[in-house]
């Protein structure tokens, strides 16, 4: 399996080259030359696999570089019982014919962990192999940070710096951050939102001397192999959720900020998954909604990103749906070069003449989900089910509840667990969640972090005084 650029100017690479790299040399995204397909017959025949087995045969597909041993002991390292002691992507029904995905039992208590303890075994492997080292750069509206921490936490070759949006995450998610005392994490506040943050990553990975004189890397989800490793619980949640019918279409709806964890829907989608519509869900920051809704592109200003009681989808330029549009426009890297040069003159672009294949072709659908829905949807499953569902769960489940079909099982991807956004909790069914000894230590423990302007030299002299060499 090889590796191109959504803007054509990179040489096909391996699995293990790509996840080192980050953004592509030319600023696009790393995709694959051609996406693997797998049989029907292929898919029934995973139906017995754990997880950690089945993470192998769909990883083993992108990543054709590693050796299958090799393959096998990291699937089994990241996705252990140690890991995610309470099990590996439950599904639960709840009211409405909606069941969750259960992607929330990792360390973290979100679905990021379910990539990033991958991550964090494929790139030491990656690195070892070369004999190098690597410098992350990383921007968080939330979980992707803490994820990716607790993953790199004391790993010799690595360290790790993640930008973040001052004021803009729970309290909880800036804890299982600014908690972490190890030396190779660094944790940096930015002023303004995450697009600002993101932004700063960016400007240096596509400094291409800065980035190979530091060695910097990416764990967001413009990282690659972030994307092939939650491809695996699509697989995944089709077999759990047909064990009893058999082969049968399912929807999916994903809460959706990055589109990454949606764009991983459409590659196992496009590899032979059963799934018959996928399902966006935006919050206030419906930019994405706007796009599969009137098929113009038009990403917001900081200035006019709203901080959010979903604070993990509070983005208004997502990176993934480039990897997405490179398919829309026929994986004509000409074509995807002229469209950014359309965003950079005009502050958006218009796809109205793609609209019809957004839903009929690709199968997308797409809603927005307010504060008021969020409250009222959290507390319409309490009342029906006794479960609570985290803020961005919840807008998942109320964009979810216009696309159910009869006949069709209407999965939705949980995002986090409710302890992590207890304020709305609170405000939408007044309960208070228990915390654990170990989470209210966190809680509590001194915090370990930088304030920084969104300022790209203030930066650039950060890493290169704190870098890995």
């Amino acid at each position: 399996m090889q590796y191109i650029s959504t803007r054509g100017g990179m040489e096909p690479t391996a699995f293990c080259e790509t996840l080192l790299e980050g953004l592509a040399p030319d600023g696009g995204l790393a995709v694959p030359a051609e996406l693997p397909s797998v049989e029907a017959a292929t898919l029934e025949s995973w139906r017995a696999l754990d997880y950690a087995d089945l993470a192998t045969e769909v990883i083993g597909l992108f990543a054709t570089d590693i050796p299958r041993d090799e393959l096998e002991r990291m699937t089994h390292a990241a996705y252990s019982a140690e890991n995610f002691p309470n099990g590996l992507v439950p599904l639960r029904d709840i009211d409405g014919g909606i069941t969750l995905v259960g992607l929330s039992e990792g360390p973290t208590l979100a679905f990021k962990d379910m990539a990033m303890q991958f991550l964090g075994q494929v790139m030491e492997y990656a690195l070892a192999r070369r004999g190098t080292t690597l410098n992350i750069v990383g921007a968080t509206s939330g979980d992707t940070g803490s994820a990716a921490e607790h993953a790199f936490r004391g790993k010799d070759r690595i360290n790790v710096f993640m930008l973040s949006p001052q004021g803009r995450m729970s309290s909880f998610q800036r804890a299982q951050m600014y908690s972490l005392a190890d030396e190779n994490i660094h944790n940096i506040a930015v002023e303004g939102v995450f697009d600002d943050a993101q932004n700063l990553v960016k400007a240096l990975s596509n400094d291409l001397e800065f980035k190979r004189g530091h060695n910097l890397g990416a764990v967001n989800s413009i990282n690659l192999a972030r994307i092939t490793s939650q491809v695996v619980y699509y697989f995944w949640a089709w077999l759990r959720a047909t064990d009893r019918s058999g082969a049968q279409e399912v929807s999916v709806t994903v809460p959706s900020g990055n589109f990454g964890n949606i764009l991983a829907g459409y590659f196992a989608k496009s590899m032979g998954v059963p799934i018959r519509r996928l399902v966006l869900a935006a919050n206030e920051n419906n930019v994405l909604d706007e796009f599969f809704r009137t098929g113009i592109y038009r990403p917001r200003a900081a200035a006019q990103t709203l901080a959010t009681s979903s604070p993990s989808m509070d983005i208004s330029k997502a990176s993934n749906l480039e990897r997405f549009l490179f398919d829309l426009l026929g994986r004509d890297a000409e074509r995807m070069n002229s469209a950014w040069r359309e965003l950079d003159e005009t502050g958006s672009i218009d796809f109205t003449s793609e609209l019809p294949r957004l839903t009929g072709e690709f199968g997308f659908g797409s809603g927005t989900s307010t504060h008021a829905d969020r409250l009222a949807t959290i507390q319409g499953v309490y009342e029906a089910t006794g479960d609570i569902i985290d803020p961005h769960t919840a807008d998942g489940v109320k964009v979810a509840r216009d696309y159910v079909e009869d006949g069709v099982p209407m999965l939705v991807m949980e995002t986090a667990k409710p302890a992590k956004f207890q304020e709305t909790i609170t405000e939408a069914i007044g309960v208070t969640i228990p915390l654990s000894d170990e989470l209210k230590q966190m809680l509590e423990a001194p915090q370990h972090v930088v304030e920084m302007a969104a300022d790209e030299k203030a930066l650039r002299d950060y890493v290169s005084a704190n870098a890995v060499r």
